[in-house]
């Protein structure tokens, strides 16, 4: 259990490195500041060392404009982008393994790059003004879906 909690050490035996952990991922690219500056913080909070080890990401009220480069990080499970400026979704296509997103008061217009989200199940729109209401069939596989108001079923 001692052992457990000093994980980030370095281990030495008669000056000799016999243990030394991974560093944390600083090796990707993203367009925008905000979200690089996101990733950053829940890297070294979740001890993540390649980007698949990023399972959660909360970059709420961030002012992020632009996802490129959030593709890097497929096996996010959760994702919450609210309140931001965010316009387009399709850095979020190969994201597969995506449980949960929530995108409420955006810029978004076309849900799209959505459908490609199989694993998808709780999705938030809301608060997205412009955004091209999804078909009934589009989003079938949800368990729990939030709309604007223009989009009422």
């Amino acid at each position: 259990m001692a052992i457990a909690g000093c994980s980030d050490l370095d281990f030495k035996i008669n000056e000799t490195t016999v243990y030394s952990p991974r560093p944390l991922l600083t090796d990707f690219e993203v367009a925008d500041a905000a979200l690089r500056a996101c990733l950053e913080q829940a890297i070294i909070d979740q001890k993540a060392t390649v980007a698949s080890e990023l399972l959660s990401l909360n970059c709420s009220h961030a002012q992020i404009t632009n996802l490129d480069g959030l593709e890097l990080f497929n096996g996010l499970i959760q994702l919450r982008l609210s309140s931001n400026q965010i316009r387009n979704l399709a850095p979020l296509v190969p994201m597969s393994s995506l449980e949960s997103l929530y995108l409420e008061n955006n810029l978004i217009i076309d849900p799209v790059p959505l459908y490609e989200l199989l694993s998808l199940a709780i999705l938030d729109l809301s608060g997205n003004p412009s955004l091209q209401c999804p078909s009934a069939q589009a989003l079938l596989k949800l368990e729990e879906i939030t709309l604007p108001e223009h989009c009422q079923r």
